[in-house]
């Protein structure tokens, strides 16, 4: 089962914009995050709560079963870069953590095949 996921209007209406494009219409490797996009609560951009990753949002997780921690950037997809931390929305690992919030789990496929759980520990928003 997935989380709850928030997504504020302003995320919402951007994405959107570029999911319509044709470069990106008829892609299928984003159905995930257009399943994503169509599940999740929105709210008021300025109603958003401040625990809960937005684009450019930088959070802190926790591997469950290793205790590694670990933080990532939510990044649109000109600005990904692998080596700073910054993971493009339009990846698999970047549609997963939008609208996630402190306290919650997911469950991550690793780019091995690995299945591992993840813990938002805390977010940042302004990177």
């Amino acid at each position: 089962m997935k989380p709850e996921i928030t997504v504020s209007t302003s995320d919402l209406e951007r994405l959107e914009g570029l999911l319509s494009k044709p470069p990106t219409r008829n892609r299928s490797d984003l159905d995930g995050l257009r399943a994503e996009l169509d599940r999740a609560n929105i709210l008021d951009t300025d109603g958003m709560p401040a625990d809960v990753i937005m684009m450019n949002s930088r959070a802190r997780f926790r591997e469950e079963t290793s205790g590694r921690e670990y933080e990532l950037t939510l990044a649109w997809p000109h600005e990904a870069n692998a080596a700073d931390g910054k993971v493009s929305i339009f990846s698999p690992a970047g549609s997963a953590l939008l609208g996630l919030s402190v306290g919650q789990c997911i469950d991550w496929q690793t780019p091995e095949g690995h299945a591992i759980q993840l813990r938002v520990l805390a977010v940042s928003h302004g990177a």
